[in-house]
């Protein structure tokens, strides 16, 4: 039976696969990443793969065709059924599966959805995509075989899993948590009923439509919801999710955001008493009252590229117990298997909260303050993206700047930094900056602006400001 398959080439990203259901995305694509993935497992000598899927509307379609691809190929194929992307990752990984591939469109709009894949334990990204792009295109896969399908319950194991890391105290927290519709609901559902205290969940029912709000915790119109409640009750905190489950978004019990850079301070503060000197790890999008936190800890800070895929292999590398990203993304080696689970970190910082002294807010508040931009994301074509970048690092270069061109160009001035790169996902440029002051902010501003302009791009709109964290 011949095969050849040619994808959508936007669909095919650096850390994954994924796009518009039914225009950039289709099942036809879903077998043919089954297919194709299935012959490169085979190869490396593999035999098996767990699948797993979302909440979105179009992932049980999609998971179905991926399957059938993988059989095509003579995978044997364990079913994980509907769940968090990390279940699938704990799934591949207790169940010493081969490799794993998840449907998910993560915190994409409903209609989008996508592929995340895991061969060998390790993530499955960049050229690895690329060469299944080619080898569908060129029809370079293994001959027809009949594969086999087993449905796999791990709910349980999961569930039970993650409460053997609960190390809180008995002292009754409060907590609101809010799933956004997505995938974590059922999963949540369960872990609380077997924690100690009082949780409220919101929007636990799982819908592709989400229609309480969109399932990404980084956008503060997103926990809106969560922050209100929190108030309302008078909750120790709140904790908001993905639409797959993978990143954790925070409000303390004033119902003031903890931004993933903060949160991560917590978080090494925690694992630093039992590691001292650790590495750990932050993207480059990260405040550097963080690097400086961690240190003053007695940890050792280490910015790296953002992405789930690249900190992922950075921490195998380094031996690293912990590492996040501002996206959300946080990472535990020390207990936990290495990789990002929302889930999870929720629960360590639940056993971290349940042991402090005072309220989670006068963490937040003793640590020192900085004002920054948002993340700002703005349109560039994926053709001059990177050109722009070398463009700006060359006459960064030239100027004698300090300079970090670990992912794209992060500026540290006396005002603060700078940081300008290119989306990995997207046809778009990042710049974030943090100043000591709104004036230093200021000049920071104008000094991104003014490479924009020297490369004929015009700057985006710098006109909001995150509070001071």
């Amino acid at each position: 039976m011949s095969f050849r398959h040619r994808f959508d080439p936007t669909s095919l990203r650096e850390y994954d696969i994924r796009g518009v259901v039914g225009e950039s995305l289709t099942q036809d694509d879903a077998y043919a990443i089954g297919r194709t993935f299935g012959s490169m497992v085979a190869r490396a000598g593999g035999s098996t793969v767990a699948i797993g899927y979302d909440g979105r509307l179009s992932s049980p379609a999609l998971e179905q065709a991926l399957g059938a691809g993988a059989m095509a190929s003579g995978m044997a194929v364990l079913r994980i059924g509907r769940g968090p992307t990390p279940m699938l990752y704990f799934a591949a990984t207790t169940l010493k599966a081969d490799s794993a591939i998840m449907v998910t469109g993560s915190h994409n709009p409903p209609d989008h959805n996508g592929f995340k894949m895991v061969l060998g334990n390790k993530p499955f990204f960049s050229e690895q995509i690329r060469e299944l792009g080619q080898l569908a295109a060129s029809g370079d896969v293994v001959a027809h075989a009949t594969g086999t399908l087993r449905d796999v319950n791990v709910i349980p194991a999961y569930v039970d899993r993650l409460l053997r890391d609960w190390d809180g105290t008995d002292r009754p927290l409060d907590v609101v948590w809010d799933s956004g519709n997505g995938a974590a609901g059922e999963i949540l559902s369960l872990l609380v009923k077997k924690l100690p205290g009082r949780h409220r969940l919101l929007n636990a029912e799982i819908d592709g439509t989400f229609p309480a709000h969109h399932p990404d915790p980084t956008v503060l119109a997103n926990l809106e919801q969560l922050i209100a409640a929190v108030r309302e009750e008078g909750a120790d905190l709140g904790l908001a999710f993905d639409g797959d489950a993978d990143r954790l978004g925070v409000v303390d019990n004033t119902g003031t955001v903890l931004w993933a850079d903060q949160l991560l301070v917590v978080l090494a503060r925690d694992i630093l008493r039992d590691h001292a000197g650790a590495t750990v790890i932050a993207d480059v999008k990260a405040s550097q009252v963080l690097f400086e936190e961690i240190d003053r800890a007695g940890g050792t800070p280490l910015m790296w590229k953002s992405g789930h895929s690249p900190i992922k292999m950075k921490m195998a590398e380094t031996g690293a117990p912990l590492a996040g990203e501002m996206s959300g993304h946080f990472f535990f080696a020390d207990r936990w298997y290495g990789f990002d689970d929302g889930l999870y970190a929720a629960l360590r910082l639940l056993g971290i909260v349940s042991r402090l002294k005072g309220p989670l807010s006068d963490v937040r508040l003793s640590l020192p303050t900085a004002v920054s931009t948002p993340e700002l994301r703005f349109a560039c074509d994926d053709t001059r993206k990177f050109t722009v970048i070398a463009e700006v690092a060359a006459r960064l270069e030239c100027s004698g700047a300090r300079v970090s061109t670990i992912d794209g160009v992060r500026v540290t001035t006396p005002d603060g930094w700078w940081l300008l790169r290119a989306s990995n996902t997207q046809a778009v440029l990042v710049a974030r900056a943090e100043g000591k002051s709104a004036e230093a902010l200021d000049r920071l501003k104008a000094a991104i602006t003014a490479q924009l302009e020297a490369s004929g791009l015009r700057a985006p709109d710098f006109s909001g400001t995150l509070p001071p964290h």
